[in-house]
């Protein structure tokens, strides 16, 4: 059964095969900036990945899946909080590089295989030779400040993945976010391959390529050079969120292609932005949730993990912590289910077994239908475990990614007057006199707790001061 992805570029749905003759599968996708704790919106896209790595090497084997994750630990972001912590940026950075690892873990995603970093010497120096070569090439020049700039004029594919029109690089156009630093630039629609030192930059500084400044890496070329550097000049895929795609990967593609003179990545995938109660995420609405967030709440990263799974990756998927309810809910019917197959003195047969599941593959096989593969799920777990192998059972679980450990559950205590105050005001809902029941959620929060109803139940939490 192949696995068949829709392809950004060419925007069809194509089937993945690795194209190297030693049969390894080529992955790349792009990693966190290491400044802050990555929030659900980023981990979407994480999972997502972390579900398409799980069905390669169910496909081609373990050994056959090369996967690379990319650190950006050298930027405007990581060096301002550095600055603005008065601490040296490899601190700052390993201090989020392990948060973002343990986040991954909490959240039961592989690892990838290899996780360059870009501001690890030895990229410094793919990264800088990459440049020299496109300056050789006529592909970038150095700028009067010493910063050397790609010259999208000089790749005529440029704007294929993201379309791109010509009219759109217009000076004024929104997205010519770039064009900021254009006083240095031939034209405002190039983009920054290496970056001169700034006083704002600190000691963060590294020798440029030839007869550039010293400086930093531009965001794009990392991605380039670090790919190339572990997985040749031509990878099988390139993933990402949707947010990426312009102008980042649009950039990856002219530098990559024009210095290497061949195709970059034979697919491209992007999942979809993540929206919180129908609303784009953001610090100002409130609606901005880190793990550390939601664990606080009382729910469990294998319940985000399902829940970020839950909607089709190349839609919008609105979150919601009924949605994490529902989770909760999902999960706990699994674990019975596995129970019953572990409590069962003899399994079915692996083989029937399998095609009993062959619903869940084929939807997660045809363009990563997690929605779809769910339901599939829960048709075959809703109709008994009978002649069901735990093992071929444990294979879906492992291509979902699902731990179906029982969580620890938060320690919180509740006084004996606030769960009676919340106990009463239930069972008014329930009566369905509505009035007596506001009545006792405003007592309720006067007393500084909130109530989240479900339909099979409520929960109680401390109001966030």
């Amino acid at each position: 059964m192949a696995i068949k992805l829709h392809d950004s570029l060419t925007r069809e749905t194509r089937e993945l095969r690795p194209a190297h003759a030693d049969g390894v599968f080529r992955f790349y996708n792009c990693g966190p900036t290491v400044y802050a704790a990555a929030h659900i919106g980023n981990f979407r896209t994480f999972v997502v990945n972390d579900l398409l790595r799980r069905l390669l090497e169910l496909e081609f084997g373990a050994t056959k899946v090369k996967h690379v994750r990319n650190l950006t630990d050298v930027d405007d972001k990581t060096i301002r909080r550095s600055r603005e912590e008065g601490r040296p940026l490899a601190d700052v950075t390993r201090q989020w590089t392990e948060k973002f690892h343990a986040d991954c873990a909490a959240l039961n995603c592989l690892q990838p295989h290899e996780e360059p970093r870009a501001a690890d010497p030895k990229y410094i120096r793919e990264q800088v030779s990459m440049i020299e070569v496109l300056m050789e090439k006529g592909n970038a020049y150095r700028a009067a400040d010493g910063s050397v700039y790609f010259k999208v004029s000089s790749f005529p594919g440029y704007g294929a993945l993201s379309r791109v029109k010509e009219r759109e690089l217009q000076v004024g156009s929104a997205l010519k976010s770039q064009a900021a630093d254009a006083d240095e630039k031939e034209d405002t629609s190039d983009f920054a391959l290496w970056k001169a030192h700034k006083p704002e930059d600190g000691d963060v500084q590294w020798p440029g390529p030839r007869t550039a400044s010293a400086g930093r890496p531009g965001w794009h070329i990392e991605c380039s050079a670090m790919s190339k550097a572990i997985l040749g000049d031509t990878i099988d895929l390139h993933t990402g969120g949707v947010d990426l795609l312009f102008p980042h990967h649009e950039n990856e593609i002219a530098q990559s292609q024009c210095c290497n003179g061949t195709t970059f990545a034979h697919h491209w995938y992007h999942s979809e932005h993540l929206l919180v109660d129908g609303k784009k995420m953001s610090k100002s609405l409130g609606n901005l949730y880190t793990l550390d967030d939601l664990k606080a709440k009382g729910f469990s990263p294998a319940a985000l993990r399902y829940a970020l799974l839950s909607g089709h990756p190349r839609k919008q998927l609105n979150f919601t912590l009924d949605s994490l309810h529902a989770a909760e809910s999902a999960l706990k019917h699994l674990r019975a289910f596995r129970a019953q197959l572990s409590e069962r003195s003899s399994g079915g047969n692996d083989a029937d077994s399998d095609s009993v599941f062959t619903p869940i593959f084929t939807a997660l096989h045809d363009d990563l239908n997690t929605a779809g593969a769910f339901g599939a799920l829960f048709t075959i777990v809703n109709k008994g475990a009978a002649n069901i192998s735990a093992a071929a059972f444990d294979r879906v679980l492992f291509a979902l990614g699902l731990d179906l450990t029982e969580p620890v559950a938060p320690k919180t205590d509740i006084p004996a007057d606030i769960a009676a105050l919340a106990e009463k005001r239930w069972a008014a809902k329930q009566s369905k006199d509505f009035a007596a029941a506001d009545a006792l959620r405003k007592d309720l929060t006067a007393a500084g707790w909130t109530m989240l109803d479900r339909k099979d139940g409520y929960s109680l939490e401390p109001v966030k001061k």
